[in-house]
C-alpha cells in the first residue's frame, strides 16, 4: 500500500504533462487545468490506498476518462445553451499562462541560451498546433506513448482498446504530424520508422 508521500510525490510528477495532455484534448486552458484537478482528486480519493507502482495507469485511465466526461457535459452545453452563445465575452488578452504557474523547480524546461529558448518556443507552437489537428484517439495514442511514455499494452490499457489499435493509431498519428511538419519545413525522420 502506498503513502501520503508516495501520492503526493507522484501528483507533483506528472501534473505538467497531464496539464498538456488534457490542454491538447480540450483546447482550452482552464478546462484542461479543471481536468487535471478533476482526475487528481479522483485517483487520491478512490485510489490513493493502492500501491504506488500502479498509480500511473490508474492515473491515465482516470485522467482519459475526466477528458470524455468534459467532452460529454459540453456536447449538452452547447446544446442546451446554443441560444446564448452571443451573449459571452472575449477572453482577456492578459491571461496568465498555466504553465508558467506550475512550478519548475530544476529550471529543466528553460533552454541554456536566448536564442535556444526562442527555437525552442517556435518548434513546440508547430508541434502543438500540429498535434491540435490530429483526429482525439490518435493524439491520445500518441500522447500517451510518446508524451507520458506508456508502453503499447498500458496505453491500450487506458484508452480501453487493443494493442493492435494503439500501434495504428500511433502510426496514423506520427506519418500525420510528419506530414504537417514537413510543410513547415520541419523534418521529421523518427516518423518514417
Amino acid at each position: 500500500m502506498s503513502t501520503s508521500v508516495q501520492l503526493s510525490d507522484f501528483l507533483a510528477s506528472v501534473e505538467r504533462r497531464a496539464y498538456k495532455h488534457a490542454a491538447y484534448a480540450v483546447r482550452d486552458e482552464q478546462a484542461a487545468m479543471d481536468i487535471v484537478q478533476e482526475a487528481m482528486i479522483k485517483l487520491a480519493q478512490r485510489y490513493g490506498d493502492k500501491p504506488a507502482a500502479e498509480f500511473p495507469l490508474l492515473f491515465q485511465r482516470i485522467l482519459q476518462n475526466t477528458i470524455r466526461d468534459h467532452f460529454r457535459r459540453q456536447k449538452v452545453r452547447n446544446a442546451r445553451f446554443s441560444l446564448f452563445s452571443s451573449f459571452t465575452s472575449p477572453q482577456s488578452e492578459d491571461e496568465v499562462d498555466a504553465l508558467d504557474i506550475l512550478q519548475d523547480e530544476d529550471n529543466a524546461s528553460q533552454p541554456a541560451t536566448p536564442h535556444a529558448a526562442a527555437a525552442n518556443r517556435q518548434l513546440l507552437a508547430l508541434v502543438e498546433a500540429a498535434l491540435r489537428q490530429l483526429p482525439p484517439r490518435q493524439r491520445e495514442a500518441f500522447l500517451l506513448r510518446y508524451w507520458e511514455g506508456l508502453d503499447t499494452a498500458e496505453t491500450a490499457t487506458a484508452m480501453g482498446c487493443t494493442g493492435g489499435s494503439v500501434k495504428t493509431h500511433c502510426s496514423r498519428a506520427t506519418a500525420t504530424l510528419a506530414r504537417i511538419l514537413k510543410q513547415k519545413g520541419i523534418d521529421l525522420t523518427w516518423a518514417s520508422n
